[in-house]
């Protein structure tokens, strides 16, 4: 049984009554299909203005929706050949951060990627996508053997942010974050980063600082959640639904502000609706971004990534 959002109680009411009238065509004691196909038609034109029509506060709910596409389903539907790496060589392995390489398109390529998980087991063996320092040490390792190997790097960016547990502190969290900043910024081949659904604060700015940054439709990207905005500015979480409007943390602000650069359209009614064409759209994206960038030498990359950060700040 399909579960929605709050905004789209009206489509699943229509939605309800289609499966009732269904149920009653089958029986054979009705015919109904006419005011089947009429509410089918309903339901699809409610669906497409409420989405056409979204606030930030209600993107935010998309982009959070459990159902929607992860990491794993990208890597499963766009890669082939795909051997998952583990451990930074220093402490542990941290499964928030899901890294290997592959194949895309018949390609070498090097994936990281903030796995969410989607279920309640995996969700705990992920950590909700909310990574320790080993996993950003973990993805500086993949960064230095893809650029060893001449291999680009694609990093599917999803987390609410690192993870703020006082054993991540211990271990180094901010000047884990920053090394994989840097190695994101250091290196000569092409990167290329997608915001899937949360991109949270320098949780996801350490492997999305990318020659180019795309962002699905009805995903977020913001320097912290609008709950942690509300409780600074307001003392209040309550107000999470004003701050995600004054942040200008939707797909659109963030394009007309320079911070992305491409904005992966996605199917009406958001992507957990119909993740495979979600995942096709996004993998389009990635394989032009990645033509785009194939004739640039090392040095070419590094000017270019550094270029379109530098340009963020003088744009804005």
């Amino acid at each position: 049984m399909r579960s929605y959002l709050d905004f789209e109680k009206p489509v699943g009411e229509l939605e309800q009554k289609i499966e009732e009238l269904r149920a009653m065509q089958a029986s054979g004691d009705v015919s109904v299909a006419d005011e089947i196909a009429r509410l089918e038609a309903k339901a699809a034109q409610t669906l497409a203005e409420l989405y056409d029509n979204l606030t930030p506060w209600q993107k935010t709910q998309v982009a959070r929706w459990p159902t929607r596409p992860h990491c794993l389903d990208y890597v499963a539907q766009l890669m082939t050949e795909f051997t998952p790496f583990a451990g930074d060589r220093k402490f542990g392995d941290d499964d928030a951060i899901v890294g290997g390489f592959g194949r895309f398109q018949g390609e070498s390529i090097c994936v990281i990627g903030q796995e969410k998980g989607s279920t309640t087991e995996s969700r705990l063996k992920h950590n909700f996508g909310m990574a320790k320092p080993e996993g950003y040490r973990k993805a500086v390792r993949l960064m230095n053997m893809a650029d060893h190997f001449g291999i680009p790097v694609i990093a599917l960016v999803d987390t609410a942010g690192a993870y703020p547990g006082i054993a991540s502190e211990e271990r180094g969290q901010a000047e884990a974050i920053a090394r994989s900043t840097q190695a994101c910024l250091s290196l000569g081949v092409p990167n290329i980063a997608v915001i899937l659904g949360e991109g949270g604060s320098g949780g996801a700015i350490a492997i999305a600082t990318a020659n180019r940054v795309l962002m699905l439709e009805h995903a977020i990207y913001s320097v912290i959640s609008p709950e942690g905005a509300a409780s600074i500015l307001w003392h209040d979480t309550a107000k999470a639904q004003d701050a995600a409007t004054n942040m200008k943390i939707t797909a659109e602000d963030l394009m007309r502000f320079g911070v992305i650069d491409e904005i992966v359209p996605e199917p009406v009614g958001g992507a957990h609706r119909d993740p495979a064409a979600a995942i096709a759209a996004t993998g389009a994206a990635i394989s032009n971004a990645l033509q785009d960038l194939s004739g640039l030498d090392r040095d070419a990359v590094r000017r270019q990534r550094r270029q379109k950060f530098l340009n963020i700040g003088r744009n804005l």
